[in-house]
C-alpha cells in the first residue's frame, strides 16, 4: 500500500536565521495579499519568496515569480541559509494550540510518499480542485524542482506509531522550536534511527492515506512527475519526482480539528436576493432572527442564529445572511428532499453533507449557478470564521453569506474510501501545517 520513506530534508540554518518564526508562513493558499506583503517585509529569507512570490507588471517567461523563486532557492543554498541533512530522516512535529478554550496538541510525521494515482486506491482525495491553481503550482515545481510545503494527510494509526514515537523523543530536546504569529507553538525532532524508521515504514505499508489538505499540490505533483519523465531519458521508479513531501496525522489524534468553510457570494443580483427566501421555502424550514425591531440588536440576532445552527447539526442546517436585509436565517432542509431529487445521481454519503445541500439546492437550484460559476473563484469565496463572513456582507464586499457546520473526520475518511469527492473547500483542517520547517528536493543527488 502506501510507500512512506525518510528523506534528506532541506531546512533553514538556525545559526544564520535565528528564530524560525521570522521565515515560516502558513500554506500559500490561505495567505492574503496583505499578509504576503508582511512576510516579504519581515525577513529577506522568508519562505514566502519561494512558495508565493509576488508578480510584477514586467513579468515575462524569463523573469516571473517562479523563476525568481528558483533563483532565491539556489542562492540561499550557496549562502548557507538553507542546508540539507546528511542522512535521510523522518521528522516528528507537534503543534500546540487552543480552540474554543481548549488546549490541544497535534502530532504530525513528515516523510516523502510515493505518488499514486487516485485509482490505485492507496492515496485518496476527498475534495474537487481548481484547474487554475494547479497550473500555477506546476510552473513553480518546474522552475524550482522542490516541495516547499507539505501534503497534509490522515491515516488510521492501528499500529500506534505516534505513541511509540512520542515515547522515543521523551526527554530529547527538539531540533526546532518556535511560536508563530497565531500563538501556535511548534516543535520538530529528526527520526534518524534505522530501527524506528523501519517500524514507521512497515506500519504505514498497509495503510491508506487520505488527503486532508493539499489536493492541488498532489494532483500537480502527478503532472510534474509525468513531465519530468518526458524530459529525462534515464527516469526510473526511484527518481525523486516519483515522491512528494507529506505530513501524516492519525485520525485518532485529538488535535485533528476541522473547522467549517463558510461561503461568500458575489454578483448575486438585487432581484435574486429579494426572492431568495421565498424560493428557499420550497426546500427548507426557515427560522428568521430579525434585528430590525428594538427587542434584538444585530449581535444578539447573530448569536441566536449561530446557536440554532449548532443545536442539531445532523438535520442539515445552514445559516444565511443577505445584503440589505436586517435579519439572519437558519435554513433546515425538509425531510426527504435530497433523496427525492438526487437518489440516482449523488451517492448517499455525499447527500448527507451540508455542503452538498448548499451546492446542489442553494447554489445550483435556487441561485442557478452552473459548473463554470462553481469553478469561478471570483464568484465564491471562503472563510472559516462566521464573524468574518457576516462582516464581509455588512461591508458590502459580498452579497450573501452561508454559514455551515463542519464535517467530521469520519465523514472525510468514509467518503474518500468509497471513492467519492466532496465539493471544493468542504474542509478546513486547523491549524494548517506551517511552511518552512522542512523542504524536499525533487532532483537526483
Amino acid at each position: 500500500m502506501a510507500d512512506f520513506l525518510p528523506f534528506r530534508g532541506i531546512r533553514y540554518n538556525i545559526e544564520k536565521i535565528g528564530d524560525l518564526a521570522d521565515v515560516t508562513t502558513p500554506p500559500y493558499d490561505v495567505i492574503s495579499d496583505e499578509e504576503q506583503d508582511m512576510y516579504y517585509e519581515r525577513h529577506p529569507n522568508n519562505v514566502i519568496r519561494l512558495d508565493k512570490g509576488k508578480p510584477s507588471t514586467n513579468d515575462d517567461s524569463r523573469d516571473n515569480p517562479y523563476t525568481r523563486a528558483a533563483e532565491y532557492f539556489k542562492n540561499w543554498f550557496a549562502e548557507g541559509i538553507l542546508i540539507k541533512d546528511d542522512t535521510a530522516c523522518f521528522y516528528l512535529t507537534t503543534i500546540e494550540f487552543s480552540i474554543n478554550e481548549r488546549s490541544l496538541t497535534r502530532y504530525g510525521l513528515i516523510g516523502r510518499t510515493r505518488l499514486e494515482p487516485f485509482e490505485n486506491n492507496i492515496i485518496l482525495p476527498h475534495e474537487e480542485t481548481y484547474s487554475k491553481i494547479k497550473s500555477e503550482r506546476l510552473e513553480l515545481m518546474k522552475a524550482c524542482h522542490a516541495n516547499f510545503s507539505h501534503i497534509f494527510s490522515i491515516y488510521t494509526d492501528q499500529d500506534k506509531l505516534i505513541p511509540g514515537l512520542k515515547k522515543a523523543v521523551t526527554g530529547i530536546p527538539p531540533e526546532i522550536e518556535f511560536t508563530d504569529d497565531a500563538g501556535h507553538h511548534h516543535k520538530m525532532w529528526r527520526i534518524d534511527d534505522p530501527g524506528l524508521q523501519q517500524t514507521i515504514k512497515a506500519g504505514l505499508k498497509e495503510r491508506r492515506l487520505f488527503i486532508a489538505d493539499g489536493h492541488h499540490r498532489y494532483e500537480t505533483a502527478l503532472t510534474y512527475r509525468d513531465w519530468v519523465a518526458q524530459q529525462d531519458p534515464n527516469f526510473g521508479p526511484e527518481h525523486p519526482a516519483n515522491f512528494i513531501m507529506m505530513y501524516l496525522c492519525a485520525i485518532e489524534d485529538e488535535g485533528l480539528v476541522i473547522l467549517p468553510t463558510h461561503r461568500l457570494l458575489t454578483r448575486v443580483s438585487e432581484s435574486e436576493r429579494n426572492t431568495f427566501v421565498h424560493k428557499a421555502d420550497h426546500y427548507f424550514e426557515i427560522q428568521t432572527f430579525s434585528f430590525a425591531a428594538e427587542q434584538m440588536d444585530q449581535q444578539q440576532a447573530q448569536a441566536k442564529m449561530l446557536a440554532a445552527l449548532e443545536a442539531d447539526p445532523d438535520r442539515h442546517r445552514i445559516g444565511g445572511y443577505i445584503k440589505g436585509y436586517p435579519e439572519f436565517y437558519v435554513f433546515t432542509l425538509k425531510p426527504g428532499v435530497m433523496k427525492q431529487k438526487f437518489e440516482n445521481e449523488i451517492p448517499e454519503p455525499l447527500r448527507e453533507l451540508d455542503v452538498t445541500v448548499l451546492t446542489r439546492i442553494i447554489l445550483t437550484e435556487l441561485l442557478e449557478f452552473d459548473q463554470a460559476d462553481l469553478d469561478n473563484e471570483t464568484l465564491i469565496n471562503y472563510t472559516s470564521s462566521a464573524y468574518e463572513a457576516i462582516e464581509a456582507v455588512d461591508n458590502g464586499d459580498y452579497d450573501m453569506a452561508f454559514i455551515l457546520n463542519p464535517p467530521s473526520n469520519k465523514q472525510v475518511r468514509d467518503i474518500a474510501e468509497a471513492g467519492h469527492t466532496m465539493p471544493r473547500k468542504t474542509t478546513f483542517y486547523y491549524p494548517k501545517v506551517i511552511t518552512g520547517q522542512v523542504m524536499n528536493s525533487l532532483t537526483e543527488e
